[in-house]
């Protein structure tokens, strides 16, 4: 899990942005304008987890549910993971 401007995010004068692939998605995407390529995600806006890293061993059980029943690729992309 990354911290990317904890006070910047809250604020909204960080150069991250939270964006929905779906509207009805629980999972609000990151895009960190200073980074190109990272995958990162929230549920909350507040902890920003980083896909590569984080998933699924820092994702409590529900977590891990809702990410994998909103994004089946990276659910099959990473299932070799426990």
């Amino acid at each position: 899990m990354e911290e990317y401007g904890k006070e910047n995010v809250e604020k909204g004068t960080s150069n991250v942005e939270f964006y929905k692939k779906m509207e009805s998605d629980t999972i609000w995407w990151v895009e960190n304008k200073d980074k190109i390529g990272e995958h990162l995600f929230s549920f909350d806006k507040k902890k920003i987890y980083n896909l590569f890293k984080d998933y699924p061993y820092n994702l409590s059980d529900v977590e891990k549910k809702v990410f994998d029943e909103e994004n089946p690729y990276w659910a099959e992309f990473f299932k070799d993971r426990k």
